[in-house]
């Protein structure tokens, strides 16, 4: 029997457009699947999106992004409501968007991350908790939203002149020279790891919904040793956070002052992304998996924390 799956995307978070392009590539895959999708732009209405929700589709596909949608409180309601729905549940969801919860975990796990601190932002720019080089980051947004990268004082005088919209307590973490990569989970396996070179500084939100604003190496041209070390470390955060479906691991690899280097773990994203240039179905191609594959599969193994 067909499946019905709402598809539920947008929201009002800052990363309202990417759920959007996500959601629509997700439906349209599902449709050639032969699923039922309907796609839900998702309102802050609680008794709203219940409504939208009855009678109950057989699955829901959570293609949300940033607050509310990744961080579990949709994931909440769908639990409430009895519905299996595809990437992690509600506590993984939690701890993976508090950053600083999440980085503790990680060390405790033995994972290798950088140095780290929640402090205010006022603070951190006045010299008083690290000095630089380091990156400062909203606690609870994806997408890059917010990431500031303090290479030197006059960053940090430009720093303290913009606008702030994500409170004043922060994580700054040191920052990690070398190369951007990231490994796809899928289940307990990883799926590969790709290394990411922006055409221009950063990795920010332009570079990784703007084509041809970075290069994509999969897979990553890296040492044997370095390649598995970076799979082991996704998997295993995956795993101490109590993931499942998709998530995404983003890391740096530090090649600058050993030999073969060391690789630490940032974050680990529960929702990755499914647009066109999104990195997870790029890695599942890697794998022999096609996008239609990769959705189906994502339904196939949703389901509730209960």
């Amino acid at each position: 029997m067909v499946k019905s799956v709402a598809v539920l995307m947008g929201g009002w978070s800052s990363e309202r457009d990417v759920s959007l392009v996500s959601g629509a590539a997700v439906a349209e895959a599902l449709s050639e699947a032969g699923y039922d999708p309907e796609t839900i732009d998702v309102v802050r209405d609680v008794e709203a999106l219940t409504r939208q929700l009855t009678p109950k589709p057989d699955v829901v596909f959570n293609a949300l992004h940033g607050p509310y949608g990744e961080d579990g409180c949709v994931q909440g309601l769908l639990e409430i409501l009895d519905i299996p729905y595809t990437h992690s549940g509600v506590l993984a969801s939690a701890l993976a968007m508090d950053k600083p919860m999440a980085k503790k975990l990680f060390t405790d796990a033995g994972i290798r991350c950088a140095e780290h601190m929640v402090a205010d932002r006022d603070a951190i720019l006045s010299g008083e908790v690290m000095k630089p080089p380091f990156v400062v980051k909203p606690l609870n947004e994806g997408s890059s939203f917010g990431v500031r990268i303090i290479l030197d004082e006059e960053a940090v005088e430009i720093a303290r002149q913009e606008d702030w919209p994500y409170g004043n307590q922060v994580m700054v973490e040191r920052y990690v020279a070398g190369r951007e990569l990231t490994v796809a989970v899928m289940g307990d396996q990883a799926l590969g790891v790709t290394e990411i070179r922006p055409a221009d500084g950063f990795y920010d939100y332009e570079a990784k919904y703007t084509d041809g604003r970075a290069q994509h190496l999969v897979p990553a041209p890296l040492p044997p040793s370095v390649y598995e070390e970076a799979q082991r470390f996704a998997v295993l955060a995956h795993e101490v956070l109590g993931c499942r479906g998709v998530s995404r691991a983003d890391l740096r690899y530090d090649d600058t002052r050993s030999d073969p280097g060391l690789v630490f773990l940032l974050e680990i994203n529960t929702l990755p992304g499914m647009t066109p240039l999104s990195l997870v179905p790029e890695l599942a191609r890697h794998a022999e998996i096609d996008f239609t594959q990769l959705v189906s599969w994502m339904v196939e193994n949703a389901s509730c924390d209960g």
